[in-house]
């Protein structure tokens, strides 16, 4: 009996050490679970865009997004609505290229490189001035067109304000974050920064502002006989400067744009929509 008992025991301690053994190996199996999981787990979003490249990025959401802002004749809307303009054609143009949709947003335009790397837009293109902080915060393009920053006054004061001395007595509107709000800065005009060009020549209009520094090419769309404008003119051209497209920094579609531009200049495509908008004389070939 005092035999049997003993044996039975010894089953009995055999039986729980087996228990805790396959204990310890299911809990050992749990805790390997997860890294094993967390290692076959494919990389964030945004890790996954930085190794792909821009051009991975924008080929897979299929929609280049182009911040913009109100500007004839690069970029405004028809009477139906739509964006058209030199910029806007050709960026349709390029999505035709690239094979993805076009979406354009207005954007605020000193805030254009926060929108940028934010990932709101994938693009500026909006007769954009090519200037040391905007190659500095952007991968930009070729520039495409020529441009000058011009002063427009209503045409009653014109022959008053042919230099810049005469101009500094002047109270200019200028956009926040443009070349034309360095250029007033630069020669030390009096302004206030208001959201695009086209209010700053509101401001004219209206005498809230006595002046405004804007782009030669919107001057030449907007401003004089035949214009919405007509009692505006330009008085005095303070630069010259060029136009080019930005991308994100280190972007690959930079180069995918400098090709479409290239091969958009060769087959005339380039000429053609720029003569279309008045700017023919602009454009770089």
């Amino acid at each position: 009996m005092k035999k049997f008992v003993a044996f039975m025991l010894a089953l009995l301690m055999i039986a729980a050490m087996l228990a805790a053994c396959s204990g310890k190996d299911d809990k050992a199996a749990d805790a390997t679970e997860p890294a094993t999981e967390a290692a076959t787990q494919p990389a964030s979003e945004e890790a996954t865009d930085a190794a792909d490249g821009d051009l991975a990025y924008i080929l897979n959401k299929g929609t280049l997004v182009v911040g913009i802002t109100d500007f004839a004749p690069m970029d405004f809307k028809d009477d139906d609505g739509e964006w058209i303009g030199f910029d806007a054609d050709m960026a349709k143009l390029f999505g035709e290229y690239l094979g993805v949709d076009i979406e354009f947003t207005e954007i605020k335009w000193d805030s254009k490189e926060l929108e940028l790397e934010g990932k709101t837009i994938d693009c500026v293109w909006n007769g954009m001035t090519l200037t040391d902080s905007v190659k500095a915060a952007m991968s930009t393009s070729v520039p495409y067109c020529r441009n000058e920053q011009v002063v427009v006054v209503k045409s009653d004061i014109a022959d008053q304000y042919t230099t810049v001395e005469a101009c500094k007595e002047l109270k200019f509107a200028v956009e926040k974050g443009s070349a034309g709000k360095d250029q007033a800065e630069e020669n030390g005009f009096e302004y206030i920064e208001v959201k695009d060009q086209s209010t700053a020549l509101m401001e004219v209009d209206s005498a809230t502002s006595q002046a405004a520094v804007i782009d030669s090419s919107m001057a030449a769309a907007m401003v004089g006989a035949g214009t919405g404008y007509e009692d505006l003119q330009v008085v005095l051209t303070l630069n010259s400067e060029e136009y080019g497209v930005g991308f994100r920094k280190d972007s690959d579609v930079t180069e995918k744009f400098n090709a479409f531009l290239a091969q958009a200049i060769a087959d005339g495509t380039a000429e053609e929509i720029a003569s279309l908008y008045g700017i023919e004389g602009m454009l770089i070939k």
